[in-house]
């Protein structure tokens, strides 16, 4: 996977060096690949994965940004990230100079689990607790999505905003 990634980015560096407009082409990159039982994730910059189960949301994914990369290293405190000017300034991306693919495993082995896959669209206007709050709640992954998709719509959508919903529906043996 980490493979596949780098081969996106130079497909995308080589692309944009043949551009005459001298606009840098970049991307984030998160994807899911399941064998079940197992959800494989590769992530690059801020678009997100999440695994929703036992009424608990884990995100499974790390935001490659510059301000992430200050708390990280202890310059930056983590209350004071949601204000950085530099919250959504990417630190690795598909076709930026620097790409850093990521890989997560994660068991989904579980009966009415959620995985969700977001742009930072989503999250620039939707809290974790509230995408909790959606899952909890859930009757279908497309009443997820849309719902997720009408509150960012509603507090602003500023951004591209892409969902991906699926659930586990494991039966028991």
């Amino acid at each position: 996977l980490k493979s596949a990634a780098m081969e996106a980015h130079a497909a995308v560096r080589a692309e944009s060096a043949l551009r005459a407009d001298e606009k840098r082409m970049a991307s984030t990159l998160t994807v899911g690949f399941v064998v079940w039982p197992w959800l494989y994730v590769v992530q690059v910059g801020d678009s997100r994965a999440y695994f929703y189960s036992n009424e608990e949301l884990r995100l499974l994914t790390h935001d490659q940004t510059i301000a992430q990369d200050l708390v990280d290293k202890g310059i930056l405190p983590a209350e004071k990230l949601e204000r950085s000017p530099f919250k959504h300034v990417l630190s690795s991306a598909i076709g930026a100079d620097e790409a850093l693919p990521v890989v997560t495993r994660v068991n989904i082995n579980e009966r009415g689990s959620l995985i969700l896959l977001c742009s930072d669209g989503l999250t620039k206007h939707v809290s974790d607790d509230d995408i909790a709050a959606a899952a909890k709640t859930m009757t279908s992954s497309e009443q997820v999505a849309r719902g997720l998709l009408r509150l960012a719509l509603d507090r602003g959508g500023t951004d591209n905003i892409t969902i991906i919903a699926a659930r586990a529906m494991v039966t028991p043996t």
